[in-house]
């Protein structure tokens, strides 16, 4: 075209350039935010179910206590909360997983009612009130550490010729963003619930074990 030099073609190439490469960092740092969020997820329901099975499995395991110093160490929930709770938090506290433990907020233990949740039947609200244990990570002791609720082990149903009682295991964590593009972070969550092993008859029922 008469008139157009080198000089403009290099002139609409860098325009074109500094529109399109915005674009472009975008989309690369996209892929990598969400590949990274996508891991921790994936990691979160790992370890929510690594715990849940361990919960599950561990119906007859009586109440847990503080060790004779009044340290927390395993178990360290008080007597008004079952084993079972503490011997989860342990397993999911133990077990190698993708997800950095310090971005865990909250771990619940709790009876599941018939929608899943903690509470009576019918309840979809998350809320860890009753028959419920809550921890929390604390980065300086590298651990769980017991922080409120109560949940009695003797009231636990196990047994295989009735309906047993569950067990959820909630978690939430907060994922950080690395570039800071699409914000500081974001929050995760995700819960599991597991029908209770069945106990010996004789010890299977509510009240008739520890």
């Amino acid at each position: 075209m008469a008139g157009w030099s080198r000089s403009d073609e290099r002139g609409a190439v860098a325009v074109e350039a500094a529109l399109v490469t915005p674009l472009l960092l975008l989309l690369v740092f996209g892929i990598i935010e969400f590949a990274f969020l996508l891991k921790d997820d994936v990691a979160l329901t790992s370890a929510v179910r690594g715990g849940g099975r361990t919960a599950s499995a561990n119906a007859g395991s009586g109440p847990a206590g503080d060790d004779e110093k009044g340290d927390c160490l395993a178990p360290c929930s008080g007597e008004s909360t079952p084993r079972l709770a503490q011997l989860a938090a342990n397993a999911i506290q133990h077990s190698g997983t993708a997800l950095p433990k310090d971005s865990i907020e909250e771990l619940w233990i709790y009876k599941a009612n018939d929608q899943g949740f903690p509470g009576a039947n019918g309840s979809t609200t998350w809320s860890c009130a009753t028959n419920c244990v809550e921890y929390r990570w604390v980065a300086a002791k590298d651990e769980f550490r017991y922080y409120s609720g109560s949940w009695l082990s003797s009231s636990i149903s196990a047994c295989a010729n009735n309906t047993p009682d569950s067990v959820g295991v909630y978690m939430k964590a907060h994922h950080r963003f690395l570039s800071g593009l699409f914000g500081a972070g974001m929050e995760l969550a995700d819960h599991a619930v597991f029908a209770f092993e069945p106990l010996p008859t004789l010890t299977c029922a509510a009240g008739t074990h520890p």
